[in-house]
């Protein structure tokens, strides 16, 4: 049976992609430690799947229905600039979200419950929303991450909006220049 890596996610506008491919080229002077995220692929996981027979596709798509049925469209305002860990120890860089996030939990909620019962094992960290720009590649050195947090401190962000009225299931195949994703289905938000 054919398998394909998945994991279920909110695309972002067009708009907002810009945005972020401008905040990447002000932060990427520099640090040649960092694997950026390309643009076009930056979205919102709910839930990583990892690989799944193509057969289930349906199943899953049917729990996304029922996930966002009676959650209605609603927006995140792109936020904040940040680091996980630390900014003083950058492994991750990411944006913040704001705005409706209760609904975005809720949603999430709903995803992990319902696919949980059709096997999936539930995520073992809690649901932080937030969109990836930037891996920090496990050579850099301490002094490298401490200056791209201090570069991250000083940069402003003015991502923009969200308007979520859909969830989709999509298609990761890695290749030697990145992740190309591509969109299996899509379901959209019901009140």
């Amino acid at each position: 049976m054919e398998q394909i890596r998945s994991f279920i996610a909110i695309e972002l506008p067009e708009e907002v992609k810009l945005k972020l491919s401008q905040l990447e080229a002000q932060l990427k002077s520099g640090h040649s430690g960092v694997k950026w995220v390309e643009p076009t692929g930056i979205h919102i996981t709910l839930k990583f799947l990892g690989n799944i027979a193509i057969n289930r596709t349906e199943e899953v798509t049917r729990a996304m229905e029922e996930a966002g049925r009676g959650i209605p469209p609603f927006r995140l305002e792109v936020k904040e600039l940040g680091a996980f860990p630390s900014l003083k120890l950058v492994q991750v860089v990411w944006v913040g979200l704001s705005g409706e996030v209760d609904k975005l939990s809720r949603l999430q909620q709903r995803l992990e419950s319902n696919l949980e019962r059709l096997g999936f094992a539930p995520e073992g960290r809690a649901f932080t929303p937030h969109l990836t720009l930037a891996r920090v590649r496990n050579q850099a050195s301490r002094d490298e991450r401490e200056r791209l947090g201090q570069l991250i401190t000083a940069t402003s962000l003015e991502a923009g909006t969200i308007e979520v009225d859909a969830i989709s299931l999509m298609r990761s195949q890695l290749t030697r220049q990145g992740a190309v994703y591509s969109r299996v289905s899509s379901v959209p938000l019901r009140s």
